[in-house]
């Protein structure tokens, strides 16, 4: 079998500038869309167009793929041709003041209503005061006092005249109205009573009871009269109110004609200032006055028929798109603020303020899922609107007292909105498995790729996006090799010759680099060297590591050898993944096989250093080595692989295919080719299977080889299913091109085991064995011998053992 090796154009891809049509991108319309994402795309039409309230979206994708921006785009245009949303106010509630009341308005009139009633609170706070100091009122009042005055002194003036007919007098005294007998015109007194004969004293006491009767009938008359005389004096006061400030609500009532809740309140205000008439009349007498203590009676408050304009729509142009980037509970459901007076805390309907929801409704809000799971209520909240199809502003603090306040618990806004949530795969699945819920309110998923397909046209469009950034951003265009540059840039990022990035974030920031290196150069263009200084400027400024652990590798710290051959020995390649950088580098992996039964060690286990996966591949091996070797015979077997000089964990499975070169090369007696690094995963038929990191792989061995000098016979094995991830720098082409340093694609453990020892692998034959000489017959012959070499070992044991019992 014959492995293949790669020729310099299998190892890259470029893309070719000529294919561009344009001499600057400045010369290419607006980008109309968004790029490579068609299966998204048709899930956020489908969710924007049904009615439904449980099809909300849930945008999902990882961070710079264009989540944000494509919906607030897509969004910006669909909303322009909707209609614009009613406004909303809260009003007083004058039957009961803690529950205010919402009302609906056509769009751009409640700014109107509120303005007029403005006016109207101005107006009535100038005339109804004036009411009671006009000559009018004060005249109608001393008429009105006047009668009951006239009323009451002629009922008394019969009884005294009557009184006088019986003979006694009429006397005020400090306990009220007293009669008093009289004698010769005279009041007599108390002695001069009790010497009356009795007969004299019957006949005063009997007149005196039917005087006293009559007395207690005048006062009656007079008290019925005290009280014709307040209401008709509040009568009188509420006719000459309404009649002083009728006219100002009939003028907002015939503009609002239309408006039938808005009439209501007009009628529940003129109502109100006539039952309130006690706190607009002067007071009478002198007033205390407190500092911060305002008087009732002398400054009556008028914020009662204020409008609280909660939702003003007037200048939108559709229906509103909402993005709120901090999604407390209250930015997102409203809220009541308090006003702190003389220690206490009040607040009434003008104070409940509006939340990203309210100003959203007829429209679309938009949220981060993350910041929405971490703001206390917010989701919980959120799953009751959509539920009950309202907002409602609730206090959430009474929750947690131990007492109940009063608070006003303003009336709900209907709620009519698509809510979209944007978030990464991890969030949607936990929320869809762990809350029953998220799958009824939020039923369509558009699911945002982060690679497409290297198409031509999907190339076009990547010229259009970079056109549309640098007039967005006024940075410098870009020629074709510069364009074609970052279609290159953007295939490295994904490993795949035919897939580009769909994370613009960090193209954009791409752009954005190679725009300041052009015009720190004075270029009136960005081009291909422009994007290379960019792309080298990024990696310098993050591969201090990198730098620290090549050096080490110079000096002879870290043990790796580019030359001769070992057995049991070769060298594995890793990746180091430092946030946003990935570097890869050689390590040493070594194998020792010795008798007995233990099976292959894994060293990095044993010291809890190795991660499931990479225990996974290592447990593979022992698979591998069984079914091809031991179908005859036991595996007596012992041995120990391990990672040298590896200090941390290690993880992944890409280097099993090494650690069984190794197991192999130490059973077989055969040394490994040091020039040679190895990647590759293996299953338990021998098969090699794709890694990752496959570019920084080749690169990190290329640049220890060529610090360590390069002989011609240097190179990588990697497998063949990786052979579309190769874009390696044009460093290493050139290497490659030249003979310098070679790449290896293999599929199977056999061909790799023949490039390491440069003897055949050897294929079964009929009768079962493998060719004489072969890999695969020395490690068979070895595996009999160390079989062999237990039993007899066991034999031993056993003879022993009975000779000393």
């Amino acid at each position: 079998m014959k492995a293949n090796r790669l020729d310099p154009q299998q190892l890259s891809w470029r893309c070719d500038p000529l294919q561009f049509e344009f001499q600057s991108t400045e010369e290419l319309p607006e980008l109309e869309g968004t790029i490579g994402q068609s299966r998204a795309m048709t899930a956020i039409e489908f969710g924007l167009g049904i009615k439904d309230s449980g099809f909300n979206l849930f945008l999902i994708g990882e961070p710079g793929s264009g989540r944000s921006s494509t919906i607030k785009k897509l969004l910006k245009a669909r909303a322009g041709g909707e209609s614009v949303p009613s406004d909303w106010c809260y009003l007083n509630n004058f039957e009961d003041a803690t529950r205010p009341r919402c009302i609906p308005l056509p769009a751009g009139l409640a700014r109107d209503l509120h303005r007029d009633v403005e006016e109207l609170v101005a107006r009535l706070a100038e005339e109804i005061p004036k009411v009671f100091e006009s000559k009018e009122y004060e005249q109608q009042k001393n008429r009105i006092s006047g009668d009951y005055q006239e009323k009451n002194r002629k009922l008394f003036q019969e009884l005294e005249e009557q009184a006088n007919e019986e003979g006694f007098l009429l006397q005020r005294s400090v306990s009220g109205m007293v009669l008093v007998p009289l004698r010769d015109g005279h009041p007599i007194s108390q002695q001069d009573y009790e010497d009356l004969p009795d007969e004299e004293k019957a006949a005063l006491d009997e007149k005196g009871t039917g005087l006293q009767e009559r007395l207690n009938e005048v006062l009656r008359k007079g008290r019925d009269l005290e009280k014709e005389l307040r209401e008709a004096t509040l009568s009188m006061e509420k006719e000459i109110l309404l009649f002083a400030v009728g006219h100002l609500f009939e003028e907002l009532e015939q503009k609002y004609q239309e408006q039938q809740e808005v009439l209501d309140h007009f009628q529940g205000c003129k109502k109100d200032i006539l039952e309130r008439i006690d706190e607009f009349r002067p007071a009478q007498g002198p007033q205390i006055s407190l500092p911060g203590l305002k008087q009732g009676g002398q400054e009556p408050s008028f914020d009662r028929y204020r409008i609280n304009l909660f939702i003003d729509n007037r200048d939108l142009q559709g229906a509103p798109v909402v993005y709120e980037a901090n999604p407390t509970y209250f930015n997102l459901f409203g809220r009541i603020e308090h006003v702190i007076h003389m220690g206490g805390a009040t607040t009434n309907f003008t104070m409940i303020k509006a939340g990203a929801l309210h100003r959203a409704n007829g429209g679309y809000l938009i949220l981060d899922c993350r910041e929405v799971l971490l703001n206390v209520f917010s989701y919980e909240a959120l799953k009751r609107c959509i539920r009950n199809k309202e907002v409602k502003i609730e206090d959430m603090a009474e929750q947690f007292r131990l007492f109940a306040t009063v608070s006003l618990k303003p009336h709900p806004v209907p709620l009519k909105c698509k809510i979209i949530m944007i978030g990464t795969p991890l969030f949607y699945y936990l929320l869809y498995r762990l809350d029953p819920d998220f799958r009824k309110y939020f039923k369509v998923k558009a699911d945002f790729d982060f690679m497409m397909k290297n198409t031509w046209e999907n190339v076009q469009q990547y010229a259009l996006f970079i056109g549309a950034k640098c007039r967005e951003e006024q940075l410098k265009h870009f020629d074709p090799s510069g364009v074609a540059r970052v279609v290159e840039y953007s295939a490295r990022l994904i490993e795949d010759k035919e897939k580009l990035s769909s994370r613009f974030i960090d193209i954009a920031d791409l752009i954005r680099e190679a725009s300041f290196y052009a015009e720190q150069q004075g270029r009136e263009r960005v081009s291909e060297e422009h994007v290379n200084l960019a792309v080298e400027a990024k990696i310098y400024r993050s591969n201090k590591v990198e730098e620290r652990i090549q050096e080490a590798i110079e000096e002879g710290s870290l043990l790796v050898d580019t030359e001769g051959e070992v057995v049991g020995q070769v060298n594995g390649l890793s990746v180091y993944l430092l946030g946003d950088y990935a570097f890869g580098k050689p390590s040493r992996v070594t194998a020792r096989t010795f008798l007995g039964k233990a099976g292959v060690v894994n060293i990095e286990r044993e010291a809890k250093l190795s991660g499931p996966i990479h225990d996974k591949g290592l447990m593979i091996l022992s698979g591998f080595l069984g079914d091809r070797y031991a179908q005859d015979k036991p595996l007596a077997l012992a041995g120990s692989v391990c990672f040298e000089q590896s200090y941390g964990g290690v993880e992944g499975d890409s280097a099993s295919s090494a650690e069984l070169y190794a197991l192999l090369s130490s059973l077989a007696a055969l040394p490994l080719r040091q020039e040679i690094a190895v990647t590759g995963s293996v299953n338990q038929r021998g098969q090699i299977q794709p890694i990752g990191g496959v570019n920084e792989k080749i690169e990190g061995f290329y640049a220890v080889c060529k610090a360590k000098g390069l002989t011609g016979g240097q190179g990588v094995i990697i497998p063949v299913q990786n052979v579309k991830n190769l874009l390696l720098k044009e460093e290493v082409v050139d290497a490659v091109r030249e003979n310098r340093f070679h790449v290896w694609a293999i599929s199977t453990v056999d061909e790799g085991i023949e490039i390491l020892t440069g003897v055949a692998a050897g294929t079964r034959q009929e009768d079962g064995c493998w060719p004489q000489g072969s890999v695969n017959q020395r490690v068979d012959q070895r595996l009999l011998e160390m079989a062999e070499a237990i039993r007899r070992f066991g034999k031993g044991s056993e003879k022993n053992g009975k000779e000393d019992s």
